[in-house]
C-alpha cells in the first residue's frame, strides 16, 4: 500500500474546522477580549460607580472566568484538540484540571494568610 491510500481514511476521521469556524472562534475570542479590558477598565476608572461597585469585588473571579473560555476555545480550535484522540484529550483535560485546583488552592491560602493570619513579622 502506498502512502496516498490511508489520506481518504485520514481524512474523514480528522477533517479541520473550515476558515468560517475560525473566523467566528476570533470573533468570540476578540469580543472576550473586550469584555475583560472592559472590566478592569470599569473597575481602575471607577466609571460608571454604581457598576464598578458591583464588579469590583468580584473582578478577579471574572477575568479568570473570561480567561478560562478564551482558553479552552484556543485549545479546542486552533491546537485541534476537538479533533484528537480521547486519550490525549483525557491527560490534557487532566492536567488542565489539576492545575486548575492547584491554583485555586493557592489562592484560598494566601487569602487567608493575608486575612486571617496573624503577621509574623511586623516592622517595629
Amino acid at each position: 500500500m502506498t502512502a496516498t491510500a490511508h489520506a481518504p481514511a485520514h481524512a474523514e476521521g480528522h477533517a479541520h474546522p473550515t476558515w468560517q469556524t475560525y473566523t467566528k472562534v476570533a470573533l468570540i475570542l476578540f469580543a472576550l477580549t473586550a469584555l475583560e479590558v472592559g472590566a478592569y477598565e470599569v473597575v481602575h476608572r471607577h466609571s460608571p460607580a454604581g457598576f464598578a461597585a458591583v464588579l469590583e469585588p468580584i473582578v478577579v473571579e471574572v477575568l479568570l472566568f473570561l480567561s478560562a473560555i478564551k482558553f479552552a476555545l484556543v485549545a479546542m480550535f486552533y491546537m485541534h484538540l476537538k479533533s484528537d484522540g480521547k486519550l490525549l484529550t483525557t491527560i490534557f483535560s487532566f492536567s488542565l484540571l489539576l492545575a486548575a485546583v492547584i491554583i485555586g488552592a493557592l489562592m484560598i491560602i494566601f487569602y487567608y494568610l493575608y486575612q486571617h493570619a496573624p503577621t509574623v513579622n511586623q516592622l517595629k
